[in-house]
């Protein structure tokens, strides 16, 4: 992961800090960065979203496929994930990247293995047959931090954003089945990314933890707690990175901060969503691919 060179005094400076509850940028120790989220970004996708969170900058596909049901659950969609680390950081270029990039989509997978995560029932459209995959792409512009974070928002506003054609299985006399795609664009499948979790990391600085860590604050911080949460502020994954460790009284107060962090993120993001989503096609587009 890309990091940062400071000295013995620039790491002191922050700790100190962080005990005091004032971060270097003036935040608190449960404040987030200020999170920039449009959706709607890229035309040949099924959905997209672009989040900038702080200097974090993430940008995500989702591209909606006809395959075939997993055997053990053939009534089922599923979702691909794909993480291109192409930030300008050159520790995250060749292997360095592609470690990274494995590591996320696995935490992805972990994160979505939930079975209320995403209703891959309805992705199901012939049993054993045919069914809907979701190949998730996500591709980090530029890295400032706290990526997980940054990731699994943009991964709900894309899968929120996302339409799936609505399909019918037809039938002919001799049994053959054929599969019907309707031509309006408009006629289509939404998700419900109301049980989505999202990821709220917890950076251990000296005795307490912050969330939304910089590059800077996770060049002082020894150990980290990965939570996936959900918008009821139910825990659904944890992960523990890094090299120092967390004591069990240290867990519990993070698992705490997590819950009430990530409820609040949830709430937030949705309110983002649903202004864009009512603002329809007259909403203005920013960033470069506007």
């Amino acid at each position: 992961m890309a990091s940062v060179v400071l000295s013995e005094a620039e790491k002191l400076y922050i700790v100190h800090g962080v005990q005091e509850d004032l971060r270097v940028d003036g935040r608190g120790c449960e404040d987030y960065r200020c999170a920039e989220v449009e959706t709607d970004v890229v035309s040949n996708t099924s959905g997209s979203a672009r989040v900038k969170l702080g200097e974090t900058d993430i940008l995500v596909g989702i591209k909606a496929e006809m395959g075939t049901p997993k055997l053990e659950k053939p009534d089922e969609g599923y979702l691909e994930f794909f993480v291109d680390c192409s930030s300008n950081s050159p520790e995250l270029e060749g292997r360095g990247g592609e470690e990274l990039g494995t590591d996320i989509a696995n935490t992805l997978y972990r994160v979505f293995s939930c079975e209320n995560s995403v209703d891959l029932k309805s992705l199901c459209i012939n049993p054993k047959e045919h069914c809907w995959v979701l190949y998730v792409d996500v591709l980090l512009l530029e890295c400032g931090g706290n990526i997980f974070d940054a990731i699994s928002i943009a991964v709900k506003a894309a899968l929120f954003n996302t339409r799936i054609p609505k399909v019918r299985v037809l039938e002919d006399e001799e049994g053959t089945k054929e599969i019907e795609l309707s031509d309006d664009p408009y006629d289509c499948i939404r998700l419900n990314v109301d049980e989505v979790p999202c990821i709220v990391t917890l950076s251990k600085i000296g005795y307490r933890h912050v969330v939304d860590a910089t590059l800077q604050e996770e060049a002082c911080s020894l150990a980290s707690l990965l939570i996936s949460v959900t918008s009821k502020g139910a825990i659904t994954s944890m992960k523990k990175v890094g090299k120092g460790s967390l004591d069990p009284e240290s867990i519990f107060e993070m698992m705490e901060t997590g819950q009430r962090v990530g409820k609040s993120l949830h709430v937030a993001l949705q309110k983002i969503l649903d202004e864009e989503e009512n603002l329809g096609t007259s909403r203005p587009k920013v960033g470069f691919l506007g």
